[in-house]
Formats: structure tokens, sequence, C-alpha cells
């Protein structure tokens, strides 16, 4: 899973409003469409994106360059969940449950994961649960069509 680094990337996932949340933690979803997702979204988040898009060169993981086919993952950890070690050991955790769960979301998906102050105190365990279930509950309303 790679990572959301643009701040039009961020804008672009939150302005949808989709939107599953849990006690410790809201996500924010978006899945591309690959036919529109680059121009329309600015998926294209690295500077070789297009030279790679037209010289067919790819990243290590095998995919295209500025081509949509990963998940993307963005963290919003905000002060209010505590100081900045607090904050890097929620993210740090968000990081490695999302690798965990990962295969639980559709193709071509932007995340933003959002901590709840709440986060900062919840057991490892705990998050990993809910993760699991709004990962799934992401997955069910792509297939819905939500």
């Amino acid at each position: 899973m790679e990572r959301l680094t643009s701040h039009r990337d961020f804008v672009t996932v939150l302005k949808r409003r989709r939107k599953v949340s849990d006690h410790d933690i809201v996500v924010h979803y978006l899945v591309r469409d690959d036919s529109h997702s680059c121009a329309q979204l600015g998926a294209i988040s690295t500077p070789n994106a297009q030279s790679a898009e037209t010289d067919g060169h790819t990243d290590s993981t095998g995919s295209t360059l500025g081509t949509p086919s990963h998940r993307r993952l963005g963290l919003a950890v905000s002060k209010s969940v505590g100081h900045a070690v607090t904050r890097n050991k929620v993210k740090r955790r968000f990081r490695v449950l999302a690798r965990n769960h990962e295969q639980l979301l559709p193709d071509h998906c932007d995340i933003v994961m959002r901590a709840k102050p709440s986060a900062a105190h919840a057991p490892f365990e705990s998050l990993d649960r809910q993760v699991e279930r709004l990962f799934a509950s992401v997955g069910a309303r792509v297939a819905q069509g939500k």
C-alpha cells in the first residue's frame, strides 16, 4: 500500500464525504476510476509519472508509475490525539494495521484514516478489530455501489 502524499489527494478524498467510522477511527475512502482518475483526481503523485506513462517504466511493485492500479493510504492524526510521540505511535499502528487488512479494500482505492483522540489509549487488538471491520465495510459499500 502506497501513501497519499499531496494535499490535493487528501482534499479529494475528504471532499467526497464517503466515510465509515468506529469508536477510535474514521476511514474516508474514494475509489478511483481508471479511465479518468489521473486527470480528474490529480492522482499522479510522482514527478516521473508522466514520462513513466509514455515510456512504460514500472516501479518496484511492477505497476506502471502514475497509473492508479494500487491502494493508497493517508493518515490524519491531529494534535488532539496527544503530543508528537503519541501521534507518531498511532500513525505507526495505523500503517501496520492497514497493511495487515489491505486485502479487504477494493483495488484503486484511496483511504484516509483519521484518528479520534481515544485512539491514543486504545489497545492494539481493539484497533485491529476496528480496522478489519471498517475496511470490510468499505469493500461492501463499494461492491454495492455506494
